[in-house]
């Protein structure tokens, strides 16, 4: 037991010695109010031990994946102090993602705060054939922020909202329940285990990424500090374009790679917005919207997409012939790594250059009709007075099913 509480002793004093000197405790102390928690627990035990991963997390992880986000942060903070959420909630996101807007795990969460399908639906974010807004680094994090400013009015506390998110509401309803208190230093017991693991552990994760962040002893020693100064950084813009715009001639008229572009917005499905409405969006870097404005062709009619699902014997190349493009244009377009092709793959092809007539002929199309929540195939029927038996043949369909964002044939009648 001597030997126990020596080493914690030990721990705890070299932990306070690396955070808390006079250019950093103020900082914590506010990091502690902001996320309601008391001063006290600066002393608790797991927390004073992840001091031995201070190395790891400094060198190795921390600061690459702060680095990695230098893009969206500001924006983030921005939003944050705008809807009064504490900045501290930026290190939930980190934990959550590593500010990766691609991240995705095996619950079928996705983008830079981890939203699941359900959630995202619940707070207005948009998935379909052409986005998925969890992915949209500004349309996310505010609905990160009406579902956090949710959980708080719900629990009272922001350290409850920042348990909440990780483990659900009920889980954390239950947890007080049980425990008789919503008391952090209760909830988190290791022997009682009113929470899942990974949960006792988060707030503990959360706080020690805000406090490393805010040393500037640790930035300045591992040449980072540009990163204190990153708030008033330049960032992205964002502007309206025509639906169905092409990033490729977007990224030419500001002078940056398409490449580039596409990393600025991790929303889009393809290299072109969606073809839904009549007006769409895209993020630039902030420092070429002068260019963008003098170089941009906004009144050109950008060419129109549809996503063809592959039947049992299609190949790329022979979808491309019927497209009247090559296979690699193909590829390019679909951002494909191989040319082998499975059944039910959905490829985005050009619509209004050489129409197959494994869909329709050209001579008796009228328009396309892009599928959106809702439609059936007898709604879009009736829509435009069609039997759905001259539906389903124009489109080669044997059966009635439809998905949203699926482009539809709608022939002369």
């Amino acid at each position: 037991m001597y030997k126990v509480i020596l080493t914690l002793f030990f721990l705890f004093q070299s932990l306070h010695a690396f955070l808390n000197t006079d250019n950093n405790y103020e900082k914590q102390l506010t990091a502690l109010k902001n996320f309601d928690l008391p001063n006290t627990f600066l002393k608790d035990s797991i927390f004073i031990s992840m001091n031995e991963d201070v190395e790891i997390y400094k060198t190795k992880h921390f600061l690459r994946e702060l680095e990695s986000g230098d893009r969206f942060v500001p924006i983030l903070q921005k939003k944050m102090k705008e809807a009064g959420v504490p900045p501290e909630f930026l290190y939930l996101a980190m934990t959550e993602s590593s500010f990766d807007p691609f991240s995705s795990s095996s619950a079928k969460a996705s983008g830079i705060w981890q939203f699941i399908p359900e959630t995202a639906r619940r707070y207005g974010l948009v998935e379909n054939a052409y986005v998925d807004e969890r992915r949209d680094p500004i349309k996310s994090t505010e609905a990160a922020i009406v579902y956090l400013q949710h959980l708080h009015d719900l629990f009272g506390k922001w350290y409850l909202a920042a348990l909440a998110y990780n483990c659900g509401e009920g889980t954390v309803t239950k947890a007080i329940a049980k425990a008789g208190t919503d008391d952090i230093n209760v909830l988190l017991d290791e022997s009682q285990k009113y929470l899942p693991k990974e949960s006792r552990l988060y707030i503990r994760k959360i706080l020690m990424m805000s406090f490393i962040s805010g040393s500037t002893d640790i930035m300045l020693n591992n040449g980072s500090e540009y990163l204190l100064n990153r708030a008033n950084n330049a960032t992205f813009v964002k502007v309206s374009v025509q639906s169905s715009t092409h990033l490729k001639d977007v990224a030419e008229s500001i002078g940056i790679s398409l490449h580039e572009l596409r990393a600025y917005n991790p929303h889009l499905k393809h290299a072109f917005t969606s073809p839904l409405g009549e007006k769409s969006y895209l993020y630039i870097p902030q420092d070429r919207q002068v260019a963008f404005t003098q170089n941009f062709d906004q009144t050109k009619q950008p060419q129109k997409y549809a996503v063809y699902s592959t039947q049992k014997g299609d190949t790329l190349q022979s979808i491309a012939k019927k497209y009247g493009m090559s296979y690699q244009s193909l590829m390019e377009l679909n951002n494909l790594k191989s040319a082998n092709l499975k059944p039910k793959t959905e490829i985005v092809v050009p619509f209004g250059v050489s129409v197959p007539t494994t869909v329709a002929t050209s001579s008796n199309v009228e328009k396309m009709y892009v599928i959106k929540a809702g439609d059936t195939i007898e709604t879009v029927s009736k829509k435009y007075d069609i039997p759905v038996a001259q539906l389903l043949k124009a489109n080669k369909k044997k059966n009635a099913l439809v998905k949203v964002g699926e482009s539809i044939v709608i022939p002369k009648n």
